[in-house]
């Protein structure tokens, strides 16, 4: 191990007091392998929030990576107050890892060239400022890159995630994907299944699985034309 001089690290951990951050990396990693030259990794931390405690907040957070040179490090915290959690995203970029988990409106947009599965997790809507930005000027908006993405995730969020994803101007994505998604947040979304803004994502989806309540559709067909679609079952 301490011979090692190349590590990628993908690791979900729930932890009692704080999230790891570069302190962490640096004394139970780094510190040991005395020879790693590049160091990769995806790391979720969760916390479950009992009566008052604090944590760190992504500004405490993103300090502790300053002194890593090889690397651009992002980090992110979000605090789920409904279900008493708060969780941590590190990452190093660009971003290497195949799979990602448990996004939120928080992830930067950029290039995840190796992602081939991703799942988001937010009830809540995107924030104000980005709503905004969508509404006034697609062009703001980070464009954000899924060159080997493959099965996506998205039927537990609000309904601006589902736009995030449709529409080719915010997100780009290859062909040949498969979508989970909400029957009723896509209905809404796509205005009953006739609104034209989609049309190029719409066309790489070879597979549809729709969750929740719905019902069979000519014109959800019809916007998902070249799609395997699965309705859920009652």
């Amino acid at each position: 191990m301490s011979n090692l001089e190349e590590l990628d690290l993908c690791l979900t951990v729930y932890v009692d007091k704080t999230f790891i951050d570069g302190n962490h990396l640096k004394t139970k990693i780094i510190k040991h392998i005395p020879r790693l030259n590049q160091f990769t990794f995806f790391i979720q931390s969760f916390i479950y929030v009992r009566n008052e405690m604090s944590f760190p907040s992504t500004e405490d957070i993103q300090p502790t990576f300053i002194d890593y040179p090889n690397n651009k490090i992002i980090s992110y915290v979000d605090n789920f107050a409904d279900v008493k959690r708060s969780q941590c995203h590190i990452y190093s970029y660009p971003f290497l890892m195949r799979y990602s988990t448990s996004l939120t409106n928080n992830f930067s947009g950029g290039l995840f060239e190796y992602v081939q599965g991703l799942s988001l997790v937010n009830r809540k809507p995107q924030n104000r400022k980005q709503s905004y930005k969508s509404n006034s000027d697609n062009r703001n908006l980070s464009l954000i890159e899924y060159f080997f993405l493959n099965e996506l995730y998205i039927s537990n969020v609000h309904y601006d995630y589902i736009e995030k994803f449709l529409f080719d101007t915010k997100t780009y994505l290859q062909n040949n994907v498969i979508l989970y998604v909400d029957y009723e947040s896509l209905q809404r979304v796509t205005h009953n299944f006739a609104r034209d803004a989609t049309p190029t994502n719409s066309a790489k989806i070879s597979k549809l699985h729709l969750c929740g309540q719905g019902k069979r559709s000519n014109s959800l067909e019809e916007y998902f034309p070249y799609s395997k679609l699965s309705y859920p079952l009652y």
